[in-house]
């Protein structure tokens, strides 16, 4: 199976916003884009698009699911690590499941385009990669995961620019909006305030 490099490994929401390029640069095809929403005919009536490019596809796609298995098992190490307290436990537990089901859209859709879906890495890689032995508290905890949760719907807004097409802005809107839920509860189990700038996501 395909590892990613140490630059496609990095948590920070950089990362994330890279995953997809930039509008105007590298972009999924529409094609891989209604794949992952799991509409094969989608996919075929845009296959006039950008031209698809399966290895460019399974590439960017294959990084972005490297960063699903990261959150999922972020969540795993929380869950694990005794700090949270039973209702922010059972709430990390449902996002964990919100992103199984984006990672197993991600894996499908590669292997869909010919390609070999990277695999996740071991726990403790994950706990190395994301200092999981710096988180004392719940707090600790609920701060790493908004940070990636904020970094993921960055992401996932990114993208939304380079289609023309609704279908395939609304796919890339409600993943972006997954991510933005997740830190929204987050943010507000932590105590921080709403954000009073407008527009504070995307950027």
């Amino acid at each position: 199976m395909t590892h990613l490099n140490p630059s496609q490994r990095a948590y920070q929401g950089e990362s994330r916003r890279r995953f997809l390029g930039s509008a105007g640069k590298v972009t999924l095809s529409a094609t891989a884009i209604a794949l992952i929403a799991g509409s094969d005919s989608l996919a075929a009536s845009h296959s006039g698009g950008r031209k698809s490019d399966p290895a460019q596809d399974t590439a960017i796609l294959n990084v972005a699911l490297g960063l699903e298995h990261e959150a999922i098992n972020a969540y795993r190490l929380g869950a694990e690590s005794g700090l949270l307290q039973k209702p922010v436990l059972d709430v990390a537990v449902l996002f964990q499941g919100h992103h199984k089901a984006h990672r197993d859209a991600l894996a499908d859709t590669v292997k869909k385009l010919g390609g070999t879906a990277v695999a996740a890495k071991k726990l403790a890689d994950y706990a190395s990669d994301l200092k999981a032995n710096t988180l004392k508290n719940q707090t600790d905890v609920l701060k790493l995961a908004a940070r990636l949760e904020r970094g993921a719907a960055n992401a996932y807004i990114g993208v939304i620019p380079a289609f023309g097409d609704a279908d395939l802005a609304q796919i890339a809107g409600r993943l972006a909006a997954d991510e933005t839920m997740h830190w929204t509860v987050l943010a507000n189990a932590l105590g921080q305030p709403v954000p009073k700038a407008a527009l504070t996501f995307g950027v």
